[in-house]
């Protein structure tokens, strides 16, 4: 199957409980989700086969999607010398 990336935005408000992110169907994986408090968001990349079968899946379990959008990853330059998270 052909997976496409999408980023996925839910917004929460300064008092709002951080959930976990729920599991989805096997056609649609959550690559990773990062929460955002200083602008009140989390952002979830996802793949899937297009946008519908990721709203829907989401939709399916729970998980209220306010945006999404096609995304694609951004190179990250070789850290030899060891230094992330410094």
């Amino acid at each position: 199957m052909n997976r496409r990336l999408f980023a996925l935005e839910q917004y929460a408000g300064p008092g709002d409980a951080a959930g976990p992110v729920p599991a989805l169907p096997d056609e649609v994986r959550v690559l990773l989700a990062v929460r955002l408090p200083a602008d009140e968001v989390v952002l979830a990349l996802v793949e899937g086969p297009d946008e519908p079968a990721v709203v829907a899946a989401a939709a399916a379990a729970g998980w209220r999607v306010d945006r999404i959008g096609p995304a694609a990853w951004h190179p990250v330059a070789d850290d030899s010398a060891g230094g992330r998270g410094t």
